[in-house]
This record gives structure tokens, C-alpha cells and sequence, in this order.
């Protein structure tokens, strides 16, 4: 089921880690800097996890009735 998202997904990780590194060096907000590394790291799995998935076939010929 993952499969169908699989490269929508994989952009939104790599979203992720670069919402990290923008957390990172913001001197604002003492929370998102808190939680900055563990987002740079949930980015990180979840592209790790989803660009290794291949998207399903698409049948090229639409189907006949």
C-alpha cells in the first residue's frame, strides 16, 4: 500500500531533514532547536526506508470492457 506513495513520501522525508537543519540554526524557539536533531533523523529513516521501495507497474494499455 506504501508502495503507491513510495516517491511522494521519499519527498516529504527529504522536506523533513531540511526542516531539521532550518530548525537547527533558527535561534528563536528553544523547542524546535530541542527537537531538530530527531527530526534531521526521522527524515533520514523514513528516505532510507522509502527510496528503497520500487512503485507498482502501470499498465500502459487501458483496460477493454
Amino acid at each position: 500500500m506504501l508502495a503507491r506513495y513510495a516517491r511522494t513520501l521519499e519527498t516529504a522525508s527529504m522536506a523533513a531533514m531540511l526542516l531539521g537543519i532550518a530548525f537547527l540554526c533558527q535561534p528563536w524557539s528553544l523547542f524546535l532547536h530541542r527537537y531538530s536533531i530527531l527530526t534531521i533523523i526521522v527524515g533520514l529513516v523514513a528516505f532510507n526506508v522509502f527510496s528503497r521501495m520500487k512503485a507498482p507497474a502501470v499498465d500502459a494499455e487501458p483496460a477493454q470492457h
